[in-house]
């Protein structure tokens, strides 16, 4: 049975959503609501006004949208093939053409918002999309594939800093801090699919890694954003004592977690990815709190 015929079986076996739901499921809309987050609240953070804000948020929008809908586009096939849960145009709810469409005006409109922050701003961040973009289409599946998560993540800083009056350049440990944080972000996005992704052909950094070594160097880049963070230059005033003391415990224990590897390895895994997200937390929280300095 080739892919066409899967999807009309799969379409006529069960009741699918409405395109629109489709559409809206297929951008990956947890990672888009995160990320346009976490830029709004860099934006607040940093001083940027109400206004400014709402243009950085809607230009990180826009280009997550764009990021998502090209990666459900092209991987529709291969998604199809491998059977995989919660792909809502391998499973034909919605057209391949209507999500590439959408992802093509997604990346016009974050153009447009992006470049309406500035030229340096803008160009700063749709190098990050355009990474992403690079991800999707090609760099996942070389040694690379850790590159365009650290550009995307290094983008935000560079996005919200030049969108400052005078436009000011944004700090090294803040662009450092995001691709570390973006790296990890990498890893820990593909763990859980390493084995299905070598079946299918697809040998990005993990997948070369493995499960077992990916998951015991997730912790690194998220140790060494955090030792970024906690280091960097102290203008505009540090994150202060007890956040640091907490994220250098924080760090202490999953590293632990993930090197220790007791019996049973399932809690073993549920330990190690809790100490991760932990450990993630306190670092946005950490880049969060030193905002008015990232420029």
């Amino acid at each position: 049975m080739d892919t066409t015929d899967r999807l009309a079986s799969q379409a006529s076996a069960v009741r699918l959503p409405h395109p629109l739901t489709g559409l809206l499921l297929s951008c990956h809309p947890g990672p888009v609501a995160a990320v346009t987050v976490l830029a709004a609240a860099l934006g607040v953070s940093s001083g940027l006004t109400t206004g400014c804000v709402a243009l950085v948020a809607s230009a990180v929008l826009a280009g997550q949208l764009s990021v998502g809908w090209c990666n459900d586009a092209f991987d529709a096939r291969r998604d199809a093939d491998a059977a995989r849960p919660g792909k809502p145009v391998a499973r034909g709810t919605v057209g391949a053409g209507t999500v590439w469409g959408a992802a093509f005006t997604a990346f016009a409109v974050c153009a447009v918002l992006s470049l309406a922050c500035g030229a340096a701003a803008g160009s700063a961040h749709l190098a990050g999309v355009l990474a992403a973009w690079a991800y999707n289409l090609r760099l996942k599946e070389t040694v690379l594939s850790w590159l365009p998560y650290a550009a995307g993540f290094g983008s935000l800083p560079c996005l919200v800093a030049l969108s400052l009056p005078g436009r000011p350049w944004p700090a090294w440990w803040a662009v450092a801090a995001g691709a570390l944080l973006g790296v990890a972000a990498h890893l820990g996005d593909v763990l859980p699919d390493i084995e299905a992704d070598l079946r299918a052909g697809i040998r990005g950094l993990p997948q070369r890694w493995g499960e077992a070594r990916t998951r015991r160097l997730l912790p690194l880049p998220l140790v060494g954003a955090t030792a970024v963070l906690v280091l960097g230059p102290t203008a505009g005033g540090g994150p202060g004592p007890v956040p640091v003391l907490c994220a250098a415990a924080l760090c202490t224990v999953v590293l632990a977690t993930a090197f220790a590897a007791p019996r049973p390895v399932r809690t073993w895994r549920k330990a190690a990815l809790a100490g991760t997200v932990a450990v993630a937390a306190a670092d946005v929280a950490l880049l969060l709190a030193r905002g008015t300095s990232i420029a």
